[in-house]
């Protein structure tokens, strides 16, 4: 959550000459409501539902860079989905993700004491990302280029090896 990975992915579509496709975007149209609406009226396990299905048709039909939800891969099925790709964790800390992300104006999951949400965020996720992960990077204190950089000169490295 707050660490660019719609933005990231966009820079690095564009660099490869790719399309990029976002999950969270493919739900909402699905949808056609926000997905904090979706949490709202339908619930999480609902939600992580729709997220696990959007992955899916993803990976089946699209060629080009993907963002996924923070949240998504938290579903084995999804884990287990992208074995086999490049994988990139773009890893944000604390007080940048709080900055990033706000008050947390439409993120269900941040409702209450913003920081401490985010933190309960990290500490259950990394060693989920971790795992998922071929590629990690950081982005505290660093431009989404920056980023988008790091990222492409890891893939495209072991991609050669």
């Amino acid at each position: 959550m707050g660490a660019g990975k719609s933005t990231v992915a966009a820079i690095l579509a564009e660099r490869w000459h790719l399309t990029v496709r976002d999950t969270d975007a493919d739900i909402v149209a699905a949808e056609g409501r926000e997905i904090s609406e979706i949490f709202v009226d339908d619930g999480e396990q609902h939600f992580r539902a729709l997220e696990r299905a959007a992955v899916a048709a993803a990976l089946a039909e699209h060629d080009g860079v993907l963002a996924l939800g923070g949240g998504a891969v938290l579903d084995p099925g999804t884990r287990e989905a992208l074995a086999g790709h490049p994988v990139a964790f773009l890893n944000v800390g604390l007080s940048d993700a709080v900055k990033r992300v706000g008050l947390g104006v439409g993120r269900p999951l941040l409702l209450g004491n913003v920081r401490s949400r985010v933190k309960a965020l990290l500490d259950e996720r990394l060693p989920v990302y971790q795992a998922v992960a071929t590629v990690q990077v950081d982005t505290d204190g660093r431009t989404p280029e920056e980023v988008a950089d790091d990222v492409a000169a890891a893939i495209e490295t072991k991609e050669l090896s």
